[in-house]
C-alpha cells in the first residue's frame, strides 16, 4: 500500500529549478512520503489496539499483579504503626517492655474506632498466622478486650493470651513491619528464618514445595519424551499417506479436542482404577492374580498416562506440519546412493524433523508443567504437581501471598528453560505449522 501511494506521488510529481522534486499539489515530495507512510503506521497500530488491549488487561496486567502481590506486605505497617516504631529500640531478646504494650494498645484502640470495613486486625491475624501457629487465635481475642485493657498494658496483654508472652511474635511482627517482603519466597524455597533473623532450611517434614518443583519438572519430561515417542510414527505415518486418507486419520487425532477434558479425565479413571478395565481384563487373561491388582490411578503412573493422552495431539500436529513438507524424493536418493533404510532415516530424514520435533517438545512440555485439572483428579497425592498446590493456598489456605510466590517462581523457571533452549538450540527453528 505504502509502495503504491510512493508510486502515485512519483508518477504526480515535479522538478523544480533548484532539483527538489515536488507532488502535483506543491508538497515537497519527501514530507509526502513521510505523511502517508505516517498514515500508514497510523492505522496498522489502530487496528491492532484491540489485541494489545486484550493482551495488556488479560494477560500481562494479571501477571503484573500476582509478581507484586508475592512481595506486597501491607497488613502489619497499617494495622501497628505505633507498636513498630516503639520496638525500633528493642533487642530482640526478651519480651518487650512497657512502652511497647502501651503502643500496642493505642494500635488496638485506634483500629476499633475505624469502621468496620476499614479495620486493619483482621487482615493482620491472618498475616501473622502465616507466619506463627495460633496467633490469629491472639488477635482476634485481644481485638475484642484490648479496648476495656488498663495499664500497666504489659500484664494485660500477656493475661489474655499466652502468645504475647513469647519472643518469637514480636520478631516475626518487627521484620515483618515492612511494605514488602521476601517472607513467601523464603516459605516457598522450604527456608525459614531463625532467631536471628537468618534464613535456615525447614524441619524435613515440612519440606514441600522444592520436591514438589522437581517432581513437576521430571513428570513434564516424561510425558514430553512419551509423547514424542507416540507421536512420532503417528505424524510419520499420517505424512506419507495420500491426502485423503491423511485427512481423515487428522480428525481421529484432533477428536480428543471436541470431548471435554473431564469426560476424558473421568475415563481414564474408568480405566486404571485396581477395579477396572485393565485391571479386570488383566485378571480375566490370567495374567494377573486378583489380589494382586496394580495401583494405577491416584499416583504418578495415573497422572503420567491421563497427562500423556491428552498432551498427544499437541506434540503430533507440529510433526506432521514439518513432515508433510519433506520431500520424499530425498531419502530416495539417500537409498540409490547405497544407504540402508535405516541410515537414510536417521542421517537424511530424521535431522529435517527437528524443528517440529522442538516445536512439540517446547508445547507439550510448557503445558504440561502448569497443567491443574488432571493431576488433580487422577494423581493423588504422589501424582500432585506444583500447580495443584498454588491451587490449594489459593482456595483453601488463602494464602495468596504464597501462592503469587509460588507461580511467580514456576513462571520464570518456564522463562529460563526457554531461554536455555533458545541459546542450545534457537527459537527460530521452531516450527508450529
Amino acid at each position: 500500500m505504502a509502495q503504491a501511494d510512493a508510486g502515485a506521488l512519483d508518477q504526480n510529481a515535479s522538478v523544480e529549478p533548484t532539483g527538489r522534486l515536488r507532488t502535483a499539489d506543491g508538497r515537497p515530495l519527501k514530507s509526502a512520503l513521510r505523511r502517508a507512510q505516517r498514515r500508514r503506521k497510523i492505522t496498522a497500530f489502530l487496528l491492532v489496539t484491540p489485541l494489545l488491549v486484550f493482551i495488556l488487561g488479560f494477560f500481562v496486567f494479571p501477571i503484573a499483579q500476582m509478581m507484586w502481590r508475592s512481595v506486597d506486605n501491607p497488613q502489619v505497617v497499617r494495622a501497628l504503626p505505633n507498636t513498630l516504631e516503639a520496638l525500633q529500640t528493642w533487642d530482640g531478646q526478651d519480651v518487650p517492655g512497657e512502652a511497647v504494650f502501651a503502643a500496642l494498645h493505642a494500635d488496638f484502640v485506634a483500629d476499633a474506632e475505624r469502621p468496620r470495613r476499614d479495620q486493619a486486625m483482621g487482615p493482620l491475624a491472618v498475616r501473622l498466622n502465616y507466619e506463627l501457629s495460633a496467633a490469629r487465635g491472639a488477635i482476634s481475642r485481644t481485638s475484642r478486650q484490648a479496648v476495656n485493657f488498663e495499664a500497666p498494658y504489659r500484664e494485660a496483654f500477656l493475661d489474655s493470651h499466652r502468645l504475647w508472652g513469647q519472643p518469637e511474635l514480636w520478631r516475626i511482627i518487627k521484620r515483618e513491619g515492612r511494605p514488602l517482603t521476601s517472607a513467601y519466597y523464603v516459605a516457598a524455597l522450604d527456608r525459614e528464618f531463625d532467631a536471628d533473623g537468618s534464613i535456615v532450611r525447614r524441619d524435613e517434614n515440612r519440606r514441600i514445595y522444592v520436591q514438589l518443583f522437581i517432581r513437576t519438572i521430571l513428570m513434564s519430561v516424561a510425558i514430553t519424551f512419551l509423547t514424542f515417542v507416540l507421536g512420532f510414527p503417528i505424524a510419520y505415518y499420517l505424512s506419507i499417506l495420500p491426502m485423503r486418507y491423511s485427512s481423515l486419520l487428522m480428525i481421529c487425532v484432533l477428536l480428543p479436542f471436541w470431548t471435554s477434558l473431564l469426560v476424558r479425565t473421568s475415563a481414564w479413571i474408568v480405566l486404571l482404577q485396581q477395579q477396572g478395565v485393565i485391571n479386570s481384563s488383566l485378571v480375566g487373561l490370567g495374567l494377573m492374580d486378583d489380589a494382586n491388582r496394580v495401583q494405577m490411578i491416584y499416583n504418578m503412573t495415573g497422572t503420567i498416562v491421563a497427562m500423556t493422552h491428552i498432551l498427544l495431539p499437541f506434540m503430533v500436529l507440529p510433526l506432521y506440519s514439518v513432515m508433510r513438507t519433506i520431500p520424499p524424493s530425498y531419502m530416495r536418493a539417500a537409498k540409490s546412493m547405497g544407504a540402508t533404510p535405516s541410515t537414510a532415516f536417521r542421517r537424511v530424514y530424521f535431522p529435517q524433523t527437528l524443528p517440529g520435533i522442538g516445536a512439540g517438545g517446547v508445547l507439550v512440555f510448557i503445558i504440561s508443567i502448569g497443567y491443574y485439572i488432571t493431576p488433580a483428579l487422577v494423581g493423588g497425592q504422589s501424582g500432585r504437581m506444583i500447580s495443584n498446590e498454588i491451587a490449594r493456598h489459593m482456595q483453601q489456605s488463602l494464602n495468596w501471598g504464597l501462592a503469587a510466590a509460588l507461580g511467580t517462581m514456576l513462571l520464570v523457571g518456564v522463562l529460563v528453560l526457554y531461554w536455555l533452549y533458545n541459546r542450545l538450540v534457537g527459537a527460530d527453528s521452531l516450527k508450529l505449522g
